[in-house]
């Protein structure tokens, strides 16, 4: 089963696959989130893994845009515990590290260790491929913030292990195809909807999730494009598209909202 992810080999997208299925699944590398979609889509990869969630910084808000954007639907959900190291050439020693490049995302997690060391961050487009960058270019007075796995691959050295801020540092993923899973009673379903531009009518469409008692897990607004100041809103809740409950509040939703579109329902990950 060949897997899309974002990044280089040993970022962390490509340990949560191996996580999630172990040699079941063959990891396919791409540069940017839009190509994972791409090598699905294309049928290049069966499945992509897009991370959508952090537990410190928050929503990856492009992986919201391309599921409303594109037609695959997420179909299920990995969490990844995050441990960061600060990667460096062979011979570096701490003390001779000026920049850290790595992902924003991962820079984020770790300021208030680059803020104690009086190191500038450097963004880059993937934690990995940082680590590949600083050792093609050989830098001596540079280090990346990457997984232990992705000193290993690329043959680096870990100067410092667990520099993130926080310990409880999780990233949740979504995966993505075609298919949509049937119900297993411990499913999520994701929404993206549109509600006119009134008081109130966030809080009607809610309610048709509230008064039959499915739990709203998240949600999360984006500006809709092409209409200033007004907003596309996500949402992850408990139950299935097809559970009977979800179902009616699904049908309650479409007459309450401009724009629905159902981005998936999957078993949800129970840790």
């Amino acid at each position: 089963m060949r897997v899309a992810f974002q990044g280089e080999r040993g970022a962390y997208s490509e340990e949560a696959i191996m996580a999630h299925w172990g040699e079941a699944a063959e990891p396919l590398p791409r540069p940017y989130l839009p190509d994972v979609f791409d090598a699905v889509e294309k049928g290049d990869a069966d499945l992509g893994l897009v991370p959508v969630e952090n537990s410190i910084e928050g929503s990856i808000v492009r992986t919201f845009d391309l599921l409303n954007e594109r037609t695959l639907r997420a179909q299920g959900e990995t969490v990844l515990r995050i441990v960061h190291c600060l990667v460096a050439n062979p011979g570096v020693e701490a003390g001779d590290v000026k920049r850290v490049y790595s992902h924003p995302q991962a820079l984020g997690q770790s300021r208030e260790y680059l803020e104690r060391r009086g190191l500038e961050p450097v963004g880059a487009y993937d934690t990995a491929g940082s680590v590949k960058m600083i050792k093609e270019q050989g830098l001596t007075d540079a280090a990346a913030i990457a997984s232990q796995r992705a000193a290993e691959v690329y043959g680096m050295n870990v100067l410092e292990k667990g520099i993130e801020t926080h310990k409880e540092n999780y990233t949740r993923f979504l995966v993505i195809g075609r298919d949509e899973p049937e119900p297993t009673g411990t499913d999520k379903t994701s929404l993206a909807f549109v509600v006119e531009h009134r008081p109130g009518t966030l809080v009607k469409a809610l309610n048709a999730l509230s008064t039959r008692g499915i739990n709203l897990c998240k949600i999360e607004s984006r500006p809709l494009v092409g209409t200033p100041w007004e907003y596309i809103f996500f949402i992850d809740f408990h139950g299935h598209v097809k559970d009977p409950e979800v179902a009616k509040a699904f049908e309650e939703l479409h007459g309450q909202t401009r724009y629905i579109k159902h981005l998936g329902s999957y078993s949800r990950f129970m840790g």
